[in-house]
């Protein structure tokens, strides 16, 4: 346990902090998986409430009764 212990410190010790910026190309591509994910969500949404929307038209339409 204290071999663990003493690893773990002497790892998180030695981290140094990196110089790295994110450049226009990958601020792109996160904006467009963004985009994707919401465009998902939303079709998703859709085809389901029309789903939803059909049972409930279904279970309250009145019936035609023969006379």
């Amino acid at each position: 346990m204290k071999i663990l212990f003493f690893s773990i410190s002497l790892y998180l010790l030695s981290i140094s902090g990196s110089y790295a910026y994110i450049d226009p190309g990958t601020g792109s591509i996160i904006l467009q998986a963004i985009l994707a994910f919401i465009a998902a969500i939303a079709a998703t949404a859709s085809f389901y409430w029309n789903k939803i929307k059909f049972f409930i038209k279904s279970k309250f339409k009145k019936k035609d009764k023969d006379l």
